[in-house]
């Protein structure tokens, strides 16, 4: 949920001009993928537009991936993450990296229609680019696993875009405020407060023997967004019958389960390959 990307050794060292995760997603070694496109409009909006990651080597049909960054809501740009797109990609997914309208422009649920609209950009225009769009998951990390999980989890989001129930066959929610009633911190009461139904921006009121099977993850050292968000949708999922795999890496902080995707931090944990596997099998 929140903008810090924990880059603490990089931070001391960076022009107060470029944040610190531009720095990294400029010098971080980034894994070897096609980008069939970039700026790529799936609405009229300057923020509605995306870019495209392709698997190295086109081997038919690969299940399609969209990535949703966080940034609590009101910042982030997909140009700085790019290294996740292609890390993603490079695992056999063709990989969307959206843009999104964020606050004060927007407040919810517009950002989630943003979503769906990629989505159904991506559901659309897979077959063209080597994708299968009756294999779609959705991924996420912070404000943007909240994303993902609402799209999986509500229905009516996607529906609203034009896509049918059961394109999406999985979602994977890294470090995701998905419990935060009452509303009791300044980003989610300017994001949310306007709601005239609080208990349907909670992902875990959807949860249901019929959605997508979830691979929910986060880092026990997270003070940002507690691991107790994770546990909490996991358990509303199980009790339904859904298909949840939950991890709680030890020492990872709110960053690093995303960081975890690039080629640096992999060597802190095997979330990359956990995540992508349960993935590629819920896709098939």
């Amino acid at each position: 949920m929140t903008r810090r990307v924990g880059l603490t050794a990089l931070a001391g060292s960076l022009a107060s001009a470029c944040s610190p995760l531009s720095m990294f997603a400029t010098l971080t070694p980034k894994d070897a993928a096609r980008t069939p496109l970039r700026g790529a409009a799936y609405g009229k909006g300057a923020r509605q537009t995306l870019d495209v990651y392709a698997p190295p080597t086109a081997t038919g049909a690969e299940p399609v991936a969209v990535f949703f960054y966080g940034g609590s809501w009101d910042s982030g740009r997909r140009a700085d993450y790019a290294w996740a797109g292609r890390a993603v990609a490079a695992r056999g997914f063709l990989t969307l990296v959206p843009d999104y309208r964020l606050y004060p422009e927007v407040v919810f649920p517009d950002f989630l229609d943003d979503c769906a609209a990629a989505v159904r950009w991506a559901v659309d225009n897979a077959r063209a680019l080597g994708g299968d769009p009756d294999r779609v998951v959705l991924i996420g990390h912070s404000a943007g696993a909240y994303n993902a999980a609402m799209l999986a989890l509500d229905p009516r989001y996607l529906k609203a875009a034009g896509v049918e129930p059961g394109a999406v066959r999985a979602f994977a929610g890294l470090s995701g405020p998905y419990d935060f009633l009452p509303l009791d911190g300044p980003i989610t009461r300017r994001t949310f407060g306007q709601a005239p139904d609080l208990p349907a921006t909670q992902p875990g009121q959807f949860a249901s023997a019929r959605s997508p099977a979830a691979f929910l993850a986060s880092g026990d050292a997270d003070t940002t967004v507690y691991p107790r968000n994770t546990r909490k949708l996991a358990a509303a999922l199980r009790q339904v019958g859904g298909k949840v795999e939950e991890r709680h890496y030890p020492g990872l902080d709110h960053a690093d389960t995303v960081l975890a995707l690039s080629r640096p931090f992999r060597a802190k944990t095997n979330l990359l390959g956990e995540m992508t596997a349960f993935l590629k099998a819920a896709a098939i």
